[in-house]
């Protein structure tokens, strides 16, 4: 059987696809939006080192929650790029079907998971 037909045999449907992926980009969207910090009215002392230091680590660690946010947000932008092209299930690195249950977990997936663990091991 060619690759492409084992890939519609067990390809996700496309409705199920879009359901997920605009699902993601919701919670990814809220969540960016929810990222900005929220004034506590109370006027920082600007000469007190814990408060510098507090604020340092809150910038920080906004920062970095900002910054896989983004990323979060291109690798749907490509999950959602492969579903118009019609290759949304299937790996990007050997063209294998991704399962349905990875693919409902993890709705950005772009490889399966042993490809993903050896990439990640190697």
């Amino acid at each position: 059987m060619r690759a492409s037909a084992v890939a519609k045999l067990t390809q996700m449907d496309a409705e199920r696809a879009r359901e997920l992926l605009a699902a993601e980009r919701t919670r990814i969207e809220r969540a960016i939006s929810g990222r900005a910090r929220q004034d506590d009215g109370e006027p920082a002392d600007e000469f007190d080192p814990a408060n510098l230091a507090s604020d340092l680590y809150q910038d920080e660690l906004d920062e970095g929650l900002e910054d896989d946010l983004r990323e979060q947000l291109a690798a749907l932008e490509r999950a959602e790029q492969r579903l118009a092209a019609g290759t949304y299930g299937l790996s990007i690195e050997s063209a294998e079907p991704i399962p349905d249950e990875r693919l409902e977990i993890l709705t950005t997936a772009e490889r399966t998971a042993d490809e993903e663990r050896a990439r990640r091991q190697g």
